[in-house]
Parts: structure tokens; sequence; C-alpha cells
């Protein structure tokens, strides 16, 4: 990127004429991040010296919180020319995160035909696909010639949200077909459209979840998918940067609530001391009397440690271990259901390899366990004259509890989708709180078998 111009010193110049050519020269997103960073004064005298396309182009890129504050700083004329330019998905965004009055003020600035559009995107519930589309595309008919379809398109193609694909209705709307860009630019110009289709295409549904056209674009590798009625009229299309920002949201959420939390569903650094706290206490709290259970479990083998005092030594080791264990299996598991590697009918072959993973992963840590107790029983008498059974104990108590670990971090996922929960609110600190508790049961009863007759 270029070297950025000094705005402030062009705006204390009052040189409006050169500032309004060293603003143009930027792309969109460089201007958003420029005057996203100017004072609140400063923002509106440059949006208003902006040239229209431009300053609704890099109005979108500014997050919503700066939108709302330019909209409220800016003239009638000047902001109903912004929304005015905006793309259709774009405004809906940002009209859905205002106030409702606000909202209601800012459709009526709109000309009628963008109010209509706004107005029946604003229509669709909340996280549909409907909310993501916008009505600016290029429609063709099956009997037009490649001639007179590569004629319309530079006639009505200039305000399309993209050109990489082509779709094809009937007389009544409904979608055909969709075809690539390339298919008319390297066809004979007297086919038609009929001779170019295979009738091969994948649509939305308008009322579809957010998320779920997250997968069919992975799946699909498309830069834009056709959206349409129940049936099966076009009314829309969504595009690959709308749904980039619906998997990033998704993807945040997720990872929040792995970590123990609510979703803020907002930045980090914006988000309100107060309501930040709200959101982690809960979850704190449950995790905090869940880890209560521990203590009543440690209290129920209070004789077995007090005859052998060198089984709480372990305890740490022990409980942190199904802990660990268990929070890596939920994890994996929560992103593969999240990327639709695997489904609540894969039960059985989840719990397959979860046996063989825990198996193995016990092995290597009761191994290792029981190496370092036999190692310092050669140099002290720490453990005392039963050292090898202690260290049979902790290394068969490892194997078990990474096991019991891995187990129920792999099934809380599927339990919860199959529940219709979010599998990710089974989050990696619940996981292990659980496996702590159920860790000390199993720690303790191969104790009592191992040690019967020597310290217990």
């Amino acid at each position: 990127m270029e070297e950025q111009p000094n705005l402030d010193d062009i705006f204390r110049s009052r040189d409006f004429a050169a500032l309004r050519e060293n603003l143009s020269q930027l792309t969109p997103r460089d201007l958003a991040e420029l005057i996203g960073e100017a004072p609140a004064h400063e923002q509106a005298v440059f949006f208003r010296i902006l040239p229209r396309k431009l300053a609704a182009a890099t109005f979108e890129y500014l997050p919503t919180e700066k939108q709302s504050h330019l909209l409220s700083s800016m003239a009638q004329s000047d902001t109903a020319a912004i929304l005015n330019e905006m793309s259709p998905d774009d405004r809906t965004m940002l009209l859905e995160e205002l106030p409702a009055e606000v909202t209601k003020e800012l459709l009526t600035m709109l000309p009628a035909e963008e109010r209509a559009i706004a107005i029946t995107l604003l229509g669709y519930p909340e996280n549909s696909v409907g909310r993501l589309m916008t009505p600016d595309y290029v429609a063709v008919r099956p009997d037009w010639t490649v001639r007179y379809v590569l004629d319309y398109i530079r006639e009505h193609g200039a305000d399309s949200e993209t050109l990489s694909t082509i779709y094809v209705v009937d007389e009544g709307g409904k979608l055909i077909d969709d075809l690539r860009i390339r298919v008319f630019l390297l066809a004979p110009l007297y086919k038609s459209v009929l001779d170019l289709m295979d009738r091969r295409f994948v649509a939305l549904k308008a009322t579809d979840d957010q998320e779920a056209a997250v997968g069919v674009f992975r799946r699909e590798d498309r830069t834009a998918l056709p959206v349409t009625d129940t049936t099966g009229i076009l009314i829309g299309i969504v595009t690959i940067d709308d749904v980039l920002d619906v998997a990033e949201i998704e993807a945040t959420e997720d990872i929040q609530k792995i970590g123990g939390m609510e979703a803020l569903d907002e930045p980090y650094m914006r988000i309100a001391l107060g309501r930040m706290v709200r959101k982690r206490a809960g979850w704190l709290v449950i995790l905090f009397l869940g880890e209560m259970l521990t203590a009543t479990a440690m209290g129920f083998f209070e004789e077995e440690i007090k005859r052998a005092v060198v089984l709480a030594l372990f305890v740490p080791l022990i409980i942190s271990s199904g802990g660990n264990s268990g929070s890596q299996a939920a994890t994996l598991v929560i992103r593969a259901l999240a990327l639709g590697e695997v489904g609540v009918r894969d039960w059985w072959r989840v719990i397959r390899r979860e046996i063989l993973s825990g198996l193995a992963l016990g092995s290597i840590l009761g191994t290792i366990g029981f190496l370092r107790i036999a190692l310092w029983a050669t140099f002290t008498n720490l453990y005392g004259p039963h050292w090898f059974l202690v260290a049979l104990t902790v290394g068969t108590a490892l194997v078990g509890i990474v096991l019991w670990g891995t187990l129920m971090g792999s099934m809380l996922p599927l339990i919860l989708q199959r529940l219709g929960f979010d599998p990710a609110a089974s989050s990696a600190p619940f996981v292990a709180t659980l496996v702590d508790v159920t860790g000390l049961l199993i720690y303790f009863s191969v104790a009592a078998l191992i040690l019967h007759g020597t310290l217990l």
C-alpha cells in the first residue's frame, strides 16, 4: 500500500480540494481505516467531500458502531445519499443493528424502490439467509442467444453484486440453472442459453439459517449462491463476503463457549465491562459449584487418605490428566460437528476411535507416571516400602481416567446436538469439571483394589 497522506495537516489547511483528491486515490478499505481513526468531528466532513459512490463503499467497511455515530452527525441529505448507494445486504446489516425508531427514520430517506427492498430484507427472520441476500444480480431467459446475453450484461450488469455467475429463470421467475460467466464468454454467439444449460445448480432458501449457508458455500466452493423462496422463485443472491462475516461470528461464538462463557456478541475492546463480567460470571459460578463436588469426593475417601497420605500427592496429577484429555476430545468433536465431518449418527464410530485414543494416551501418561515414581523411589524413601504398588496404582488409574475423559469429552457434544442444544456449550471447562469428580472415584477405587492389605 502506498504511503497514506496526512489527513490532519490537509484538514487544518482547509484545502478541501486537495483533501478530496488525496482521499479519492485510496481504496474504500484503506479509507475506512484512515477515517475511522480520525477525530469524530472530522469524520463527517471527510464523508461529505468524498464522491458519493466512494463514500458509500467506504461506509460499508466501517464497524456498525462508527456507522451509527456517523449517521447521527451527518446532514439528512448526506445520510440519504450514502444509504441509497449502499448494497442492500450491507444496508440491511446496518439497519437491523440500529434502534427501531432510528431504522424507521432512515427508511423514510430511501427512494420508494430501495425502501421496498430494505423492508423486504428486514422482514426475514433474524439470522436467516434472507437478511444476507441482495436483489442485485443478472438473470437471463433460456431462449436468449449468447450475443443477446452479453449485450444485456453490458447494459444491466453495472449494478449487479457480482457477474461471476449468471442465473437462468423461466417466464415465471423460477430458477432453472446458473452458469459461470466464462461459459458465455467462450460460447459461439449464435448459441442459445438452453444449449449451454445442464440444469445442475445449488440454491439456498431465504428462510435457511445463515450458519447452514456457510456449510453450503464451503462444500460447493462458490463465490455466490442464488436464493429462492419456497416455490423456487429466484429472489436474490448471497455472496461469499457476507458468508465469511457469518463464519467469523459463528467461530468466535463457539470459541468463547468452548472457553466456558457466553458469547460476547461484541468486540472485546468495545463491550461494556459490566456486560462482559455478567457473561463470564454465569459459567464460572456453575463450574465453581461443580468443583465443589471434587471436595465432596475427597471427603468421601478421607479414611483412605489418612491411611495412605501418599495417595493425596497425586490427586492434582490425576484430575488434571482426565480433564485435559476430556477437553481435547470435546474440542475435536465440537469442531468436527461444526465442519460437518461427523454427525450424531456417527456416535459409535466416534466412541471406537476415542476408546483406542484414550487407551493409547492413558498408557503413555500411565507409563510416565509409573517411571516417575520408580525413579524417585530409587533415590528417596518418599513413597515408602510399597512404592511399586503406589506406582502401579497411579499408572493404572491414569489409563482409566484418560480413557474416561476422552469418552466423556467426545460424547457430550453429540448428546447436546441430539437434544437440540449448541454442542459448544459442552465447553472444555465443563468437561474438565465433570471428569475431575469422576476421576477421583476411579483413582481411589483402583487404589482400594491394588493397595488392599498393604497401605489400605
